[in-house]
Parts: structure tokens; sequence; C-alpha cells
């Protein structure tokens, strides 16, 4: 049992959490199999359900709120299915979602899976169709994101940045955040696979190991480069700490001060799918954090609900009771 942990989940309730970052809708299109078209050698697949899970920065917000934080989600959708889908599905989970603004002018990015199955096949996915949208959001939209962030920072006691490499995060949003973050003295982490360096001055970053070693610009192939890398990207992001994610190996969390804390995998036993585990990783840390958490304890619950995102199929959220019920055992 950890009860220091458990106590800290405990204050999760309420912690109001601000995520801002590319909001992904993704879609699960099922469809049993009837037969081989006549057109062409593909499936024809009777529909059977479509659903709409939250996906990129959206499933950081839909993970902080089924921990039991109070998520407020900022981003730019379009005027579409995607966007009511999404909306309707965060709002479900108690999420604010009054900085999800909707630019009819763009598009909502999509992620759509077509799942296959029958009565005696396994489903499986056959195919994934994106809908990107990369260009710059408007001087408009970023004036209102702007103005909201400059509203809401004073109640908010954590920040997560997620950038998906769509552009909602520009160099203006992300100035603001970092002043203010400061200014009320708010922890803030960023998770970012394209463009890190962006974010200079966030408190903390999360990397998985390939993430690091393309940012540093040479290859970790041992624990000794480990550490050398997570040294040298402390410095350039000029961060309290950085988090890295290293699959069978754990989490492993480097601080400024020189502190080093390996946490092994908390259960090998059933992996089924690490999509959007990193999302769990970092709503969990951030939460952890606004709890009074040392960044130890946070990297420590945030690698057990990392744990259980894993043994489910698909984009997945973890509930403050799941995480509660692992930590007593």
């Amino acid at each position: 049992m950890k009860p220091d942990l458990i106590d800290f989940v405990d204050k999760f309730k309420g912690k109001r959490i601000l995520i801002i970052g590319d909001m992904i809708a993704d879609i699960y299109l099922e469809g049993d199999i009837s037969r081989i078209s006549r057109e062409a050698p593909v499936l024809v697949l009777i529909e059977k359900e479509e659903k709409t899970v939250p996906g990129g920065a959206a499933n950081v917000v839909n993970n902080v709120a089924t921990l039991g934080g109070k998520a407020f989600a900022v981003g730019i959708l379009g005027k579409d299915r995607g966007a009511l889908n999404l909306k309707h599905t965060l709002e479900e989970n108690g999420v604010n979602t009054d900085g999800m603004f909707c630019d009819q002018t763009r598009k909502t990015i999509t992620k759509t899976r077509v799942i296959a199955g029958g009565r005696a096949t396994v489903s499986q996915q056959v195919v994934r169709i994106d809908r990107e949208c990369n260009t710059p959001i408007s001087s408009a939209y970023e004036k209102e994101v702007l103005k909201y962030i400059e509203m809401i920072m004073p109640q908010i006691q954590g920040v997560v940045m997620s950038d998906y490499g769509s552009g909602t995060i520009t160099p203006n949003i992300k100035e603001l955040i970092l002043k203010l973050s400061k200014e009320y003295d708010i922890p803030s982490i960023v998770d970012s696979r394209y463009a890190i360096f962006d974010f200079i001055g966030t408190d903390y970053v999360k990397q998985n190991d390939a993430e690091l070693s393309n940012a540093v610009g040479y290859k970790i192939d041992s624990e000794e480069k480990l550490y050398e890398a997570a040294q040298d990207f402390l410095i350039k992001m000029q961060a309290k700490g950085i988090l890295i994610t290293r699959g069978e190996k754990g989490m492993t969390l480097f601080e400024k001060n020189g502190d080093v804390h390996n946490i092994p995998v908390s259960d090998k036993s059933e992996v089924f799918d690490v999509s959007g585990a990193g999302d769990t990783c970092v709503a969990a840390f951030i939460t952890a954090l606004a709890a009074g958490a040392l960044p130890s304890q946070a990297a420590e619950i945030s690698n057990f609900a990392s744990g259980i995102a894993v043994r489910k199929m698909g984009t997945a959220t973890v509930s403050d009771e799941e995480l509660i019920n692992v930590l007593k055992k």
C-alpha cells in the first residue's frame, strides 16, 4: 500500500488544471465483416457503432477530469460534427469548455479508425483516416485565446501545454502562459513531440526516450548516455525537471537539483495498448503537483496511472478510484 500517494490522489478533487493544445477527435467506426466487395478486393463492413473519444490535448483534458480534477480546456475546433461530439464528451465529464473556440474556417482535427470484426474473428483496425489542420490559427482567434488565458489564470493550479504539431500554441500564447505561470507560481509541464525547444522555460518537460534522443541529437544506448542526455536537455530547456517515459523500463525523473528518480513499471502482466498513455502520465503528474506532491511523488503517481491506461484498448482514461485501488495493492 502507498498511503502517502493515496493521500495526494484524494486531494485531486477539484484541482483546477488548464490544458491548452491541439484538440483531436478520435473516431472509432466499428463494423462487422459482411463479404468481399465485387467492386474491388476489399472488405464490406456493416456499420455497427461510431463513437468519438477525446484525443491529443483533449485526452489530457479528459484524464484530468476522470482523475478528479477540474479541467479547463483551451483550443481551437472547427464547426463540424467532430467538434460537437468532442465538446459533448468532455462536458459530460465536467470539463469547462469555455476556452474551446470554434472557427468555421478550420476543420476539427480527427483520426478515424475503422475497426473490422465478426463473430468468428478478432476485431482489429484495418485503416486510419486522418483529417489534419496545420494552418496557423487566425489573429482574431489568437486574441480570443489570449484574453481567455488572462482571465482564467488567477484561478488555475496547474498548466499543461500539449503540442501535437498543429499550431494551436502560438509564440504569443506560449509567452503569456509562461509569464503568468511564473507570476502566479503555477506549475507547468509541456509535452511536445515536434518542437520541444519552442517551450524553453516551462517547469517540467515530458519526453519519451526516443524524443529525448532526437532533441539532444545523439543516440542513447546506455544508462550513462541517458543521464548525459537528460542533463544536457535540462540545461537547454531551463527546466526544473524532465520526466522520461522508457517503455518496459518505466520512467525516470531528472531534477535540476541533481536528484534522479528511477521508477520501474508498476505492472508488466498486461500491456494491451500504449496509445494515449503519455497523456495520462502528464495529466496525473500535473494534478499531483497541484495537490501538493513533490515532483518525485507526482512521477510515481503518474507511473501507476499510466500502468492502468496501457491495460485498456484505444485512447483511454483513468479514474481516481482506479488509481487509488491500484495504490492500495
